[in-house]
């Protein structure tokens, strides 16, 4: 019998029942187990006042490990949801669980609030994969909690037991240019690469009219072979300075890195988790138990012409998986000893049974 389910609910209106619903559609699936823990996502409908359904789907699971937060659009296997109020629910039975506030080095989900980001906790010895609360402008209400209430603190953490985890990270990117060495930097300004002013050399690399800015991302990485490992770090281009003939990106930078560009692009998203998905699978030899999915808000339906692609082929390589996601105005995914706040990307946990 299965020990994960989801439900999706959708209404005209921010209703505490949606809540209710999702969880009771999930638990139908189960056979209606008592869950040990529930996974709940609302549509940015739900941020102001939330607690009312957190309350619902709490009742209705009878559990009061409840844990979520609101976002501009959300999902599970069943479909995706934007500009809708919504629902979405993963209730966990049996031998899998959702552990809050985990304080061994298991990797651990992340939830938190636009406010509640800052490096000291994102780079704390943990590996966190996740996303960020908020609504589809960044700037409205946003809502995280954690035993089925609000957190003060804007973020918790779970890890899950019971089962074997892996992260996978999608750019999507279509690499354009070469490898070029970083000669001076200071802090998050490009000053000079292979030796030469950094905004001309930015532009000779470009033979024609080079990308809109927002879609260009810089590839930054500490020597050329992790870059080309995939090791690296994404920044994007917050502006050009004429005058002083640099760059300023959205991550620090330092001599003696190695950066290249990328643009965002459809097909180069879709043919990279489509790969990742597969080669994990091949790894295994099983299919997943469950999935959690994080995407940018710039990515799903807005960089796949009204269609998900990115679900699509989760459904197609791992059939009746149960998922849950959102799509969020920023991703987290482990880098190094810690985690990293990344861009325009997608961020994909995969658990197989132990």
């Amino acid at each position: 019998m299965n020990e994960v389910a989801t439900g999706l609910a959708v209404g005209n209106t921010a209703r505490p029942e949606l809540a209710a619903e999702a969880v009771q559609q999930a638990m139908q699936k189960l056979g209606n187990r008592v869950p040990n823990s529930v996974l709940l996502f609302l549509t940015e409908e739900f941020a102001a006042d939330p607690q009312p359904a957190i309350r619902a789907a709490a009742a209705a699971a009878s559990c009061l490990q409840v844990m979520g937060c609101s976002a501009p659009g959300i999902f599970t296997e069943q479909d995706w949801v934007l500009d809708t109020p919504a629902a979405a629910a993963m209730v966990f039975s049996g031998d899998v669980t959702m552990l809050p506030k985990p304080e061994g080095p298991e990797l651990r989900m992340a939830l938190t609030a636009p406010n509640a980001l800052n490096t000291v906790w994102l780079q704390s010895p943990a590996l966190r994969f996740g996303g960020v609360s908020g609504d589809a402008t960044g700037q409205g209400p946003f809502s995280v909690w954690q035993h089925a209430k609000g957190t003060p603190v804007g973020h918790c953490e779970a890890a899950f037991r019971g089962v074997n985890p892996a992260v996978l990270v999608s750019h999507g990117l279509r690499i354009l240019t070469s490898i070029q060495t970083i000669d001076a930097a200071s802090d998050y300004d490009l000053l000079q690469l292979n030796a030469q002013a950094a905004l001309p050399m930015f532009h000779l690399s470009f033979p024609d009219t080079a990308p809109s800015s927002h879609l260009l991302m810089a590839m930054v990485a500490d020597s050329e072979a992790q870059l080309l490992a995939g090791d690296f770090q994404l920044a994007g281009i917050v502006s050009e300075n004429a005058a002083q003939q640099s760059l300023t990106l959205t991550k620090p930078l330092r001599a003696g890195q190695v950066v290249c560009w990328g643009v965002r692009a459809a097909d180069a998203a879709e043919a990279e988790l489509q790969g990742l998905i597969a080669n994990q699978l091949a790894a295994w030899g099983r299919q997943p138990a469950f999935g959690l999915f994080f995407s940018c808000l710039g990515r799903g339906p807005y960089l796949y012409n009204g269609m998900d692609r990115d679900l699509d082929a989760l459904r197609l390589r791992c059939p009746g998986m149960p998922l849950i996601g959102f799509y969020g105005n920023g991703e987290i995914a482990p880098h190094g000893q810690g985690s990293e706040l990344l861009e325009y990307s997608a961020v994909l946990g995969l658990f197989a049974k132990d």
